[in-house]
């Protein structure tokens, strides 16, 4: 049996079920996601974040950016859903705990060589 076409053409419909056309506040909201972390210094906050749980200070040190600009980007990224945070005292911890965020974080960095060309396909 075959599976009944979208408007564009493809396989599968606007259910959400997977294989499924995406919707457009679907693709809105992937777009924005995208869009999020197009910029480095939030790509790369991103991926310490996904290895390690971490204060603002620290990851500012590590980013190369100062405290009031690396709190900014990690305000929204929080306000995006991508990054959580945890109160300990006076400090505040940041970490990606979203298994689809974290698998993106390692196909990407997987598909990318450390000189920033292609991998090869393994």
């Amino acid at each position: 049996m075959l599976e009944a076409s979208t408007p564009s053409g493809l396989p599968g419909s606007e259910s959400g079920a997977p294989g499924a056309e995406p919707t457009r506040p679907q693709l809105r909201s992937a777009a924005a996601t995208f869009a999020l972390l197009g910029s480095a210094p939030r790509l790369h906050l991103a991926w310490l974040m996904a290895h390690e749980t971490s204060d603002v200070g620290t990851l500012a040190r590590r980013v190369g950016l100062s405290i009031p600009t690396t709190s900014q980007h990690l305000a929204k990224l929080r306000l995006a859903g991508i990054v959580s945070a945890r109160r300990e005292g006076r400090h505040t911890y940041y970490t990606i705990e979203d298994p689809h965020v974290l698998t993106m974080l390692e196909q990407i960095f997987g598909h990318i060589a450390p000189d920033g060309t292609l991998a090869p396909d393994p």
